[in-house]
């Protein structure tokens, strides 16, 4: 299909340092988007500080995932984790307080979680793989999730996930080892520890990229890679795709 010619780019933030797998995010999301360069750009908080950003130049925000953990120790975070950090948390504030578009994506989860005042913490996380996740009430009615299959395989790999969820946040989505894996505070902001973006190849690449980042032992890649292989991940895609014909088209 061609790209949806939006009203204004959506911004993807990348935390992403290493280029084959940032790059793949940033292919994938305009790919499950529907959208070209002119209506996705992108930010690598990895390398450069968030200045200057008004959000009216913007049809909405996606945050990526990455290795970068919200709960992990201050005295283990990189300076460039620690200003990506400051600089997400202050966007946050202004897209909560205009109910903004923005979808987070696992890492995305952590941010909202953490800024909205709940409990992010390492007792939910979930290895890379596949896991059976199952909407709510609410999420079998939302905007980005209605029509959707009440329960449908989805892409993880996460460290820290909702332990608490922030207060007046709406639980869309859960799955048998993490309570939480999408919520939304007032009507536009969005969060997902699942990979809308991710497919075979894609969490093959991540697999590949990060072995050797604590998510499984570096020996378990290739299986893991045969592994993934056979899962059937078919419906999160059309969370990113919602979220672009949601949002694209304001006026």
């Amino acid at each position: 299909m061609p790209p949806l010619p939006v009203r204004a780019p959506f911004l993807l933030l990348s935390i992403r340092a290493e280029d084959e797998v940032a790059d793949d995010e940033f292919s994938a999301i305009m790919r499950y988007g529907e959208l070209d360069e002119s209506g996705l750009r992108r930010i690598r908080l990895d390398r450069e500080p968030l200045t200057g950003l008004d959000l009216d130049d913007w049809s909405g925000v996606i945050l990526g995932g990455g290795p970068y953990n919200f709960s992990d120790p201050p005295a283990e975070k990189s300076a460039d984790q620690c200003r990506a950090e400051a600089d997400l948390l202050a966007l946050l504030e202004q897209i909560v307080a205009r109910d903004f578009p923005f979808l987070g994506c696992c890492y995305g989860i952590g941010a909202l979680g953490t800024f909205a005042g709940g409990t992010v913490d390492r007792t939910y996380g979930e290895p890379i793989g596949s896991v059976p996740v199952s909407l709510t009430a609410a999420g079998r009615v939302d905007p980005l999730l209605a029509g959707l299959p009440s329960a449908f395989d989805a892409f993880v790999g996460h460290k820290e996930a909702i332990t608490r969820l922030p207060p007046d946040a709406i639980v869309l989505a859960s799955s048998p080892t993490c309570p939480v894996q999408a919520f939304r505070v007032g009507r536009n902001v969005y969060a997902t520890q699942f990979h809308p973006e991710l497919d075979v190849a894609g969490i093959c690449t991540r697999i590949e990229v990060y072995k050797n980042h604590g998510y499984f032992a570096p020996s378990a890649a290739d299986s893991l890679k045969k592994s993934m292989r056979q899962c059937k991940v078919v419906h999160p895609p059309t969370i990113l795709r919602r979220f672009v014909s949601r949002f694209g088209f304001r006026s």
